[in-house]
Protein backbone atom coordinates (compact mmCIF):
# COMPACT_ATOMS: atom_id res chain seq x y z
CA UNK A 1 0.00 0.00 0.00
CA UNK A 2 1.33 3.42 -0.97
CA UNK A 3 0.77 6.48 1.19
CA UNK A 4 1.46 10.13 0.43
CA UNK A 5 2.60 12.21 3.39
CA UNK A 6 4.37 14.84 1.33
CA UNK A 7 4.91 17.93 3.47
CA UNK A 8 3.30 16.39 6.55
CA UNK A 9 5.02 16.98 9.88
CA UNK A 10 5.43 13.87 12.02
CA UNK A 11 6.88 13.19 15.46
CA UNK A 12 7.73 9.61 16.41
CA UNK A 13 8.70 8.90 20.01
CA UNK A 14 10.86 5.84 20.49
CA UNK A 15 11.87 6.30 16.88
CA UNK A 16 15.45 5.06 17.16
CA UNK A 17 14.70 1.33 17.11
CA UNK A 18 12.09 -1.35 16.60
CA UNK A 19 8.60 -0.37 15.48
CA UNK A 20 9.30 3.33 15.96
CA UNK A 21 12.34 3.18 13.72
CA UNK A 22 10.37 1.32 11.04
CA UNK A 23 7.66 3.98 11.24
CA UNK A 24 10.23 6.78 10.85
CA UNK A 25 11.63 5.15 7.73
CA UNK A 26 8.16 4.51 6.27
CA UNK A 27 7.02 8.11 6.85
CA UNK A 28 10.21 9.42 5.23
CA UNK A 29 9.68 7.18 2.23
CA UNK A 30 6.13 8.56 1.97
CA UNK A 31 7.46 12.13 1.82
CA UNK A 32 6.95 13.29 5.40
CA UNK A 33 9.20 15.47 7.51
CA UNK A 34 9.96 13.48 10.64
CA UNK A 35 11.19 14.33 14.12
CA UNK A 36 12.90 11.31 15.68
CA UNK A 37 12.86 10.86 19.43
CA UNK A 38 15.28 8.74 21.40
CA UNK A 39 15.92 8.86 25.12
CA UNK A 40 19.40 10.39 24.73
CA UNK A 41 21.08 12.73 22.30
CA UNK A 42 23.59 9.99 21.48
CA UNK A 43 21.03 7.30 20.63
CA UNK A 44 18.99 9.75 18.58
CA UNK A 45 21.99 11.00 16.62
CA UNK A 46 23.20 7.44 15.97
CA UNK A 47 19.79 6.45 14.57
CA UNK A 48 19.66 9.48 12.30
CA UNK A 49 23.16 8.75 11.02
CA UNK A 50 22.12 5.18 10.20
CA UNK A 51 18.88 6.22 8.53
CA UNK A 52 20.67 8.94 6.59
CA UNK A 53 20.65 12.54 7.77
CA UNK A 54 18.69 14.88 5.51
CA UNK A 55 16.56 18.03 5.67
CA UNK A 56 13.40 16.01 6.33
CA UNK A 57 14.79 14.46 9.51
CA UNK A 58 15.33 16.19 12.85
CA UNK A 59 16.50 14.92 16.22
CA UNK A 60 14.12 15.37 19.17
CA UNK A 61 15.81 13.58 22.07
CA UNK A 62 14.28 13.36 25.52
CA UNK A 63 12.92 11.03 28.16
CA UNK A 64 9.17 10.43 27.79
CA UNK A 65 9.01 9.08 31.36
CA UNK A 66 9.28 12.70 32.55
CA UNK A 67 6.49 15.16 31.64
CA UNK A 68 9.06 17.92 31.18
CA UNK A 69 10.88 15.62 28.76
CA UNK A 70 7.65 15.12 26.80
CA UNK A 71 7.18 18.87 26.54
CA UNK A 72 10.77 19.37 25.39
CA UNK A 73 10.45 16.64 22.74
CA UNK A 74 7.29 18.15 21.29
CA UNK A 75 8.67 21.69 21.43
CA UNK A 76 11.75 20.62 19.47
CA UNK A 77 9.54 19.26 16.70
CA UNK A 78 7.34 22.36 16.72
CA UNK A 79 10.31 24.72 16.58
CA UNK A 80 11.73 22.88 13.58
CA UNK A 81 8.48 22.26 11.68
CA UNK A 82 6.33 25.18 12.79
CA UNK A 83 3.47 22.78 13.53
CA UNK A 84 2.56 19.10 13.71
CA UNK A 85 0.26 16.84 11.72
CA UNK A 86 0.92 13.41 13.21
CA UNK A 87 2.10 12.22 16.62
CA UNK A 88 3.16 8.58 16.94
CA UNK A 89 3.75 7.43 20.51
CA UNK A 90 6.01 4.42 20.06
CA UNK A 91 8.36 4.69 23.05
CA UNK A 92 7.88 1.68 25.29
CA UNK A 93 9.46 -0.79 27.69
CA UNK A 94 8.53 -4.31 28.77
CA UNK A 95 9.29 -6.72 31.58
CA UNK A 96 8.17 -10.28 32.13
CA UNK A 97 9.17 -10.44 35.78
CA UNK A 98 6.78 -12.54 37.90
CA UNK A 99 4.45 -10.58 40.15
CA UNK A 100 6.26 -11.91 43.23
CA UNK A 101 9.52 -10.40 41.93
CA UNK A 102 8.14 -7.11 40.60
CA UNK A 103 9.23 -4.11 42.63
CA UNK A 104 7.90 -0.57 42.63
CA UNK A 105 10.73 0.65 40.40
CA UNK A 106 9.75 -1.84 37.68
CA UNK A 107 6.08 -0.82 37.98
CA UNK A 108 6.96 2.88 37.84
CA UNK A 109 9.24 2.52 34.83
CA UNK A 110 6.66 0.58 32.81
CA UNK A 111 3.76 2.90 33.59
CA UNK A 112 5.87 6.06 33.29
CA UNK A 113 7.15 5.23 29.81
CA UNK A 114 4.23 3.32 28.31
CA UNK A 115 1.25 5.21 29.72
CA UNK A 116 2.28 8.46 31.37
CA UNK A 117 4.71 9.32 28.57
CA UNK A 118 2.01 8.76 25.96
CA UNK A 119 -0.40 11.00 27.86
CA UNK A 120 1.99 13.90 28.38
CA UNK A 121 3.34 13.83 24.82
CA UNK A 122 -0.25 14.10 23.61
CA UNK A 123 -0.98 16.88 26.09
CA UNK A 124 1.99 18.87 24.80
CA UNK A 125 1.19 18.26 21.12
CA UNK A 126 -2.58 18.73 21.28
CA UNK A 127 -2.76 22.50 20.53
CA UNK A 128 -0.68 22.03 17.38
CA UNK A 129 -2.65 18.95 16.32
CA UNK A 130 -5.94 20.79 16.80
CA UNK A 131 -4.65 23.62 14.65
CA UNK A 132 -3.65 21.26 11.84
CA UNK A 133 -6.62 18.86 12.21
CA UNK A 134 -3.96 16.22 12.78
CA UNK A 135 -4.04 12.82 14.38
CA UNK A 136 -2.45 10.57 16.98
CA UNK A 137 -1.35 6.93 16.70
CA UNK A 138 -0.45 5.22 19.96
CA UNK A 139 1.44 1.95 20.27
CA UNK A 140 -0.52 -0.43 22.45
CA UNK A 141 -0.34 -4.23 22.27
CA UNK A 142 -2.42 -7.38 22.06
CA UNK A 143 -1.52 -7.47 25.78
CA UNK A 144 -3.68 -4.37 26.12
CA UNK A 145 -6.70 -6.32 24.84
CA UNK A 146 -6.29 -9.70 26.55
CA UNK A 147 -4.48 -10.78 29.68
CA UNK A 148 -1.07 -12.44 29.73
CA UNK A 149 -0.13 -14.05 33.07
CA UNK A 150 3.56 -13.43 32.37
CA UNK A 151 3.17 -9.72 31.54
CA UNK A 152 0.90 -8.36 34.25
CA UNK A 153 2.41 -4.89 34.58
CA UNK A 154 2.85 -4.57 30.82
CA UNK A 155 -0.82 -5.53 30.37
CA UNK A 156 -1.79 -2.83 32.85
CA UNK A 157 0.19 -0.19 30.95
CA UNK A 158 -0.99 -1.16 27.48
CA UNK A 159 -4.58 -1.69 28.56
CA UNK A 160 -4.41 1.87 29.83
CA UNK A 161 -3.14 3.05 26.45
CA UNK A 162 -6.03 1.34 24.64
CA UNK A 163 -8.79 2.80 26.77
CA UNK A 164 -7.10 6.19 27.06
CA UNK A 165 -6.99 6.30 23.24
CA UNK A 166 -10.74 5.64 23.08
CA UNK A 167 -11.47 8.38 25.61
CA UNK A 168 -9.22 10.84 23.78
CA UNK A 169 -10.88 10.02 20.45
CA UNK A 170 -14.20 11.10 21.94
CA UNK A 171 -12.75 14.19 23.60
CA UNK A 172 -10.72 15.42 20.61
CA UNK A 173 -13.30 14.80 17.86
CA UNK A 174 -13.97 16.15 15.34
CA UNK A 175 -10.70 18.11 14.98
CA UNK A 176 -8.18 15.41 15.97
CA UNK A 177 -8.36 11.65 15.45
CA UNK A 178 -6.79 9.24 17.95
CA UNK A 179 -6.16 5.55 17.30
CA UNK A 180 -3.84 2.82 18.52
CA UNK A 181 -2.25 -0.27 17.03
CA UNK A 182 -2.15 -3.49 19.02
CA UNK A 183 0.68 -5.68 17.75
CA UNK A 184 1.38 -9.23 18.77
CA UNK A 185 4.97 -10.41 18.95
CA UNK A 186 7.21 -8.41 16.62
CA UNK A 187 10.79 -9.18 15.66
CA UNK A 188 12.47 -6.25 17.41
CA UNK A 189 15.55 -5.91 19.56
CA UNK A 190 13.31 -5.45 22.63
CA UNK A 191 11.57 -8.79 22.07
CA UNK A 192 14.89 -10.53 21.47
CA UNK A 193 16.82 -8.78 24.25
CA UNK A 194 14.16 -8.94 26.96
CA UNK A 195 12.56 -12.23 25.94
CA UNK A 196 14.27 -14.62 23.58
CA UNK A 197 17.93 -13.92 24.43
CA UNK A 198 17.33 -14.05 28.20
CA UNK A 199 15.70 -17.48 28.06
CA UNK A 200 17.62 -20.57 29.11
CA UNK A 201 16.74 -22.04 25.70
CA UNK A 202 16.52 -19.15 23.19
CA UNK A 203 15.49 -21.44 20.32
CA UNK A 204 12.56 -22.81 22.32
CA UNK A 205 11.64 -19.29 23.46
CA UNK A 206 11.52 -18.04 19.87
CA UNK A 207 9.46 -21.02 18.79
CA UNK A 208 7.00 -20.34 21.60
CA UNK A 209 6.47 -16.82 20.28
CA UNK A 210 5.94 -18.18 16.78
CA UNK A 211 3.43 -20.71 18.08
CA UNK A 212 1.54 -18.07 20.06
CA UNK A 213 -0.16 -16.75 16.92
CA UNK A 214 -2.54 -18.77 14.74
CA UNK A 215 -0.61 -17.49 11.71
CA UNK A 216 2.49 -19.16 13.19
CA UNK A 217 5.06 -16.44 12.83
CA UNK A 218 6.34 -13.23 14.38
CA UNK A 219 5.54 -9.94 12.65
CA UNK A 220 8.16 -7.65 11.17
CA UNK A 221 8.42 -4.07 12.40
CA UNK A 222 7.70 -2.89 8.85
CA UNK A 223 4.29 -4.59 8.94
CA UNK A 224 3.34 -2.63 12.05
CA UNK A 225 4.66 0.57 10.46
CA UNK A 226 2.28 0.04 7.54
CA UNK A 227 -0.64 -0.09 9.98
CA UNK A 228 0.60 3.10 11.66
CA UNK A 229 0.78 4.94 8.35
CA UNK A 230 -2.70 3.79 7.39
CA UNK A 231 -4.21 5.11 10.63
CA UNK A 232 -2.31 8.39 10.20
CA UNK A 233 -3.33 8.79 6.56
CA UNK A 234 -6.30 10.42 4.86
CA UNK A 235 -7.45 6.92 3.92
CA UNK A 236 -8.41 6.49 7.60
CA UNK A 237 -10.16 9.85 7.91
CA UNK A 238 -13.32 8.16 9.26
CA UNK A 239 -11.38 6.04 11.77
CA UNK A 240 -10.99 7.21 15.36
CA UNK A 241 -10.98 5.42 18.69
CA UNK A 242 -9.83 2.19 17.01
CA UNK A 243 -7.64 -0.45 18.60
CA UNK A 244 -6.20 -1.96 15.44
CA UNK A 245 -5.18 -5.58 16.06
CA UNK A 246 -2.22 -6.71 13.98
CA UNK A 247 -1.36 -9.81 15.95
CA UNK A 248 -1.56 -12.87 13.73
CA UNK A 249 -4.82 -13.85 15.40
CA UNK A 250 -3.74 -13.95 19.04
CA UNK A 251 -6.78 -11.97 20.23
CA UNK A 252 -9.32 -13.80 18.03
CA UNK A 253 -9.95 -16.46 20.67
CA UNK A 254 -8.73 -19.84 21.88
CA UNK A 255 -7.15 -22.08 19.26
Amino acid sequence: MCFDFTGKRVLVTGGTRGIGRAAVEAFLEAGARVAVNGRTEESTAAAIDTIGANENLVAAPGDVADPSGCEAIVNTALEYFGGLDVLVNSAGVASNSPIEETDEATWDQMLDVNLKGTFFCIQAALPALRKSHGNIVNLASDAGLVGDPNLIVYCASKGGVVNMTRAMALKFAPRVRANCVCPGYVDTDMVRRDGIDRASDPFAAEQALIDAAPLKRIASAAEIATAILYLASADARFVTGAAFQIDGGTTAGVF
